[in-house]
Formats: structure tokens, C-alpha cells, sequence
């Protein structure tokens, strides 16, 4: 590793810890988990998941979009402690999908489906969210969530900002009930103080076919979002590196299952760190791994202090969060990419509000099978390689379910070729492809290969 990468590595990775911690906390609390378990899960994440991936930019921990699947499977289990059986389940699962190159499932779902389903989570959560942030016999309470939800959103507008404001958010809240005292114990974090003094390793028994069944929706769901955030990490890393998809099915895999072992929630890669990360100038994956020693090392050496965070403050964080996945303008954005865009987003959203997480994003994939088999017949590609240039012709109407094909012919393409491409004019092309071929135009020419279309 170059000098100066580490020092990049050294920096980004203390500004994402700092994103990290308060969410660990809060995706724990969003969870009805234990506090610990978020931080489990954020240190294995960060240590030995980013020691797995092959991914330069991402960072892993819990996440807010599996909270509704954590929810019901603690409370179908009947505790905390029989739900980590679930997250191993789900950990194996993921190497499974992985050693089989399951990483290519993500290109057989439309992305209204996905955005459908990360916004019926960011509901989810402002709906379980509110009544932690806003209680009408707890006056402390209110004072503490609108002076976080105010520093929060004011902090985003703040440029070139180096803490982030979440964090502030925490200072604040803690210092404003040290010195006004505005809610007591019951409304504050409440870890161990030697929070491994009680540490005790999951006890393998009781698997069986509702854990299993929980396992396998979390793998599924975890492995979506997973593959979500690592396309979205390689679109934002300045470098513009490939991360092997199948490679980072695995080491989720790895990770969630030792998570499950020790104690924590599940874990996939997330977003808002990745790009929080990318966007602090982290170079290679030991920012990852950084983020993780920090989160331990806060863990061990200030439990106290971490007893001082207000749960209302971390509510308004996951309220923020919540608000980020299910802005109005996301609606309006899925409507001009076509009223079936539209539609299967929206139905995807009711859908898992309806019945949950699984069913709702499979209701949203048949639904979009219904729009692509009303439309004329699907097709293929022709493709010929004349030796400098690569013609690549739509020959009739391409769905969605062609992306992943469209995928793998454009990967395999040699990098000094020249590609052409014909069609996109006279027939129907799903909008998903296009995106997909708006991608690698803008990668081409930032790498210098000439891309044209006719």
C-alpha cells in the first residue's frame, strides 16, 4: 500500500466510524435487538468482511433495510438468542449463492422493484421510528428529537463539512441532558459496561424449518441490497473498479454467519457508508477494515460514554434514513421513466406493507413480468466482431429479464474494441438497459474507448 493511500484510508476510515457507530446503535434499537448486537455486527463488518470483499470502496455492517425481517423473525422465534440461529442459516445461505455465482441474481430484478422495496423500508421505519422520537408524556423526549432531526438537516447543508451530522446530532443531545437533565435513565443507551464480560457464543441447536425459512429471506433480501450498494460503490469510485460480485456473496456470507455466531444483527454492504467513505477519499478496502478497529476500540475502552446517547437522538437518525429511501420525489422519478415503472414501484411498496419483506419484493418482480409479457415479444441480441469493432444489434423489443445477458456480452467485450450499437431507435428497450448502457458509455469514455450508437 502507497504512503499516501494509507494516510487517505486513515482519515476516511475515522469519518465513516463516525457514521457508523450512531447507526449501529440505531439500527439495533430500530430492530427491538439488542444494543450490542448492532456493534457486534458493525466490528465484524468492517474487520472481517472487509478483509474478504473484493470490493476497494464499500463498507459492511447492519442495515436498515433487513430491521422489518429482524423484527419478525425475533418475535416468530420467540427471542433474540434462537434468531441468531437464523442469521447463521442466512450467512451459509449467502456462501452457497455465492459459490454458485449467484451474484448475477441482481440483474433479474427491474430496478423499480428494488427502489419499490427500499422505500417501503424507509416508511417502515419512520412509522416505528415516531413514537421513539415524538412522545406526548415525555416533554424531554420531543426537546432532544427536534434539536437532532434540526442539526441533522441543517448539517446536510453544510459544505465541505469533515464530522458528519449524526454525529453532531449525538454531541449535542448528550451535552443538552447532561446539563438540563431532560429524560432519565430509561431513555438513554444502555450497554454493558464491559459489554464482553457476559459474551457468550451462539449455542447450535434448534435448526429447524422456520428458521431456515427465516434464514433464506434474509440471505435473499441481504444478497439485493448487497448487490445494490456494491453497483452503486463501483459507479462512485473515481478509479471505477469491478468488485467481484460472487467473491462479495461470500464474504457477506462469512461474516453474517459469525455475526449470527457471536451475537449480532446480519450484515450486507451499506450505502450510506460506502459513499460517505468514497466521498472522504478512501483508496483501497483497509478504510473498511479501519472503521471496524475503531468501532471495537470504542466499544471496549468508552462503553460509558456511549450510556450518554439519548434513544430519541438515534430514533432521528433512523427517521432521517427512513425519509432518504421514500422521498416524494422518488414517485415522481419512477413516473417519468413510464407509468409501468410507476406502477411496479408503487405496487411493491403496498405490497410488502401488506404481507412482508420476501413476499412483497416477489409480488413486485410478477408484476413487472405482467407489464413485460403484455408488451410484444421479448428477443435477443446479434452480435458481430469484425475484428477492430464490435456491432451489437436489438433486434426486437428487450426486457429487463435480458439485462443480465446484456451484462455479461458487454463484460467480456475486449477493452480495445470499438462498440456500435443499433436498434435502440427502432424498438422497444427496457429502461433498466438503458441505464445499463448509459453506464458503460459513461465508463468508456472516461477510459478512453469509443462508444457509438446509431
Amino acid at each position: 500500500m502507497k504512503v499516501l493511500d494509507f494516510k487517505d484510508d486513515i482519515k476516511s476510515s475515522v469519518v465513516v466510524f463516525l457514521v457508523a457507530l450512531p447507526l449501529c446503535l440505531g439500527i439495533s434499537l430500530a430492530s427491538n435487538a439488542p444494543l450490542a448486537s448492532g456493534l457486534i455486527s458493525g466490528i465484524i463488518g468492517g474487520i472481517v468482511v472487509g478483509a474478504l470483499s473484493g470490493s476497494h470502496v464499500s463498507v459492511s455492517g447492519p442495515a436498515a433495510g433487513l430491521t422489518v425481517i429482524v423484527i419478525n423473525g425475533i418475535a416468530e422465534l420467540g427471542g433474540f438468542q434462537a434468531f441468531g440461529m437464523a442469521v447463521l442459516a442466512a450467512g451459509l445461505f449467502q456462501v452457497l449463492f455465492g459459490i454458485f455465482r449467484g451474484g448475477i441474481i441482481g440483474d433479474y430484478f427491474p430496478t423499480a422493484v428494488i427502489k419499490g422495496m427500499l422505500g417501503a423500508i424507509g416508511l417502515i421505519l419512520i412509522i416505528n421510528q415516531l413514537p421513539n422520537a415524538f412522545s406526548p408524556e415525555a416533554m424531554g423526549v420531543n426537546i432532544i428529537s427536534l434539536v437532532s432531526l434540526g442539526i441533522i438537516i441543517f448539517w446536510d447543508k453544510v459544505p465541505s463539512k469533515i464530522i458528519p451530522g449524526p454525529l453532531v446530532a449525538v454531541i449535542v443531545s448528550v451535552i443538552l441532558n447532561q446539563v438540563f437533565n431532560l429524560v432519565d435513565r430509561n431513555f438513554l443507551v444502555n450497554l454493558p459496561t464491559a459489554i464482553f464480560s457476559d459474551f457468550k457464543i451462539l449455542e447450535l441447536s434448534g435448526m429447524n424449518l422456520t428458521v431456515l425459512k427465516i434464514g433464506f429471506t434474509i440471505a435473499v433480501v441481504a444478497s439485493l441490497e448487497t448487490l445494490l450498494c456494491i453497483d452503486a460503490s463501483d459507479k462512485l469510485d473515481p478509479e471505477k473498479r469491478k468488485t467481484n460480485k460472487n467473491r462479495e456473496l461470500v464474504a457477506q456470507g462469512v461474516g453474517s454467519s459469525l455475526s449470527g455466531l457471536l451475537g449480532g444483527l446480519p450484515i450486507t454492504a451499506v450505502i450510506v457508508r460506502s459513499s460517505t467513505n468514497i466521498n472522504s477519499g478512501a483508496k483501497t478496502k483497509m478504510s473498511a477494515i479501519f472503521h471496524g478497529f475503531w468501532i471495537l476500540l470504542s466499544v471496549i475502552l468508552i462503553p460509558g460514554l456511549l450510556n450518554l446517547i439519548p434513544l430519541a437522538t438515534l430514533a432521528c437518525v433512523l427517521l432521517t434514513v427512513g425519509y432518504k429511501l421514500i422521498k416524494p420525489v422518488y414517485f415522481i422519478h419512477q413516473y417519468k421513466r413510464g407509468w409501468d415503472q410507476f406502477v411496479i414501484f408503487s405496487s411493491t411498496i403496498a405490497a410488502i406493507l401488506v404481507t412482508d419483506l420476501l413476499i412483497g419484493i416477489f409480488i413486485g418482480l410478477f408484476v413487472a413480468i405482467v407489464f413485460e409479457f403484455k408488451k410484444p415479444a421479448l428477443s435477443c441480441l446479434e452480435i458481430e466482431d469484425d475484428g477492430g469493432k464490435v456491432h451489437v444489434k436489438f433486434v426486437k423489443n428487450v426486457s429487463f429479464l435480458h439485462k443480465a445477458k446484456i451484462h455479461k456480452i458487454l463484460s467480456d467485450i475486449s477493452h480495445d474494441k470499438h462498440v456500435h450499437f443499433y436498434g435502440l431507435k427502432s424498438f422497444r428497450v427496457h429502461m433498466d438497459v438503458r441505464d445499463l448502457l448509459s453506464d458503460y458509455q459513461a465508463e468508456a469514455h472516461k477510459k478512453g474507448r469509443k462508444i457509438s450508437f446509431d
